[in-house]
């Protein structure tokens, strides 16, 4: 009987003990937030003109890799643009749009990172370049034949979307520079990627203007018949 007793208070002690462990592990957990919540923007570290990779040294920022994954940055916010300018009936595109920026996120974590492959930064599938292309497909079939080269413009979406991709190819231009540079890891499938970006964001375009009633305005030749 003193035995069963006995048992009873140690087990008793036991969830006494994993119930406090509970509570300091709560406890310990909102401070952790307390404090990132209260980490400031701004660390004065880039103030000498150099940023850190990550899991790798600092650099100037005027490092190609810099350059690189600052262009898929100002490619991501111009989408963001973008996506303001749609109609509120383009749920679709809206959708499909936040998914190619969060694509561009992942690009540039793995562009910001030395060694992605060691650092499980590969983060971009080769699924997500079929996406593209099925989705181009679908769109071509609903719009006139290409017959001439087309003036940047249109409706405000169309516009922004051609601002997007000529930003999307001066972004391509900086990853194949960087890829080029000695101990640069593959690029190969993000240059893939931002190549058939370009080339949506041109569908898009067009799609947008049709959309809108908006015809798309031909390139004249100089010294054509108007």
């Amino acid at each position: 009987m003193f035995c069963k007793i006995s048992l009873r208070f140690r087990s008793l002690d036991t969830w006494s003990n994993i119930r406090q462990s509970l509570v300091n592990l709560s406890f310990n957990v909102v401070r952790a937030f307390e404090k990132l919540s209260a980490m400031k923007i701004y660390t004065k570290t880039g103030d000498s003109g150099t940023t850190g990779l990550f899991a790798g040294p600092r650099v100037l920022k005027d490092n190609p890799r810099i350059a690189a994954y600052g262009s898929v940055d100002e490619l991501n916010a111009i989408l963001g643009m973008v996506l303001q300018s749609l109609s509120p009936q383009s749920d679709q595109l809206a959708h499909t749009i936040t998914q190619i920026q969060s694509d561009l996120f992942s690009i540039g974590a793995e562009l910001a990172t030395p060694d992605p492959v060691t650092q499980n930064m590969c983060l971009l599938t080769e699924s997500r370049i079929g996406d593209l292309e099925q989705s181009m497909d679908q769109m071509e079939e609903m719009l006139p034949p290409l017959k001439n080269f087309v003036l940047p413009g249109g409706c405000p979406a169309s516009a922004s979307l051609h601002w997007a991709r000529t930003v999307c190819r001066r972004t391509e231009r900086d990853v194949v520079h960087l890829s080029q540079q000695p101990g640069i890891s593959d690029c190969g499938r993000i240059v893939i990627y931002l190549n058939r970006l370009s080339d949506w964001l041109f569908v898009v375009a067009r799609q947008q203007n049709a959309i809108s009633g908006v015809p798309d305005q031909p390139w004249i030749r100089p010294g054509s018949p108007s």
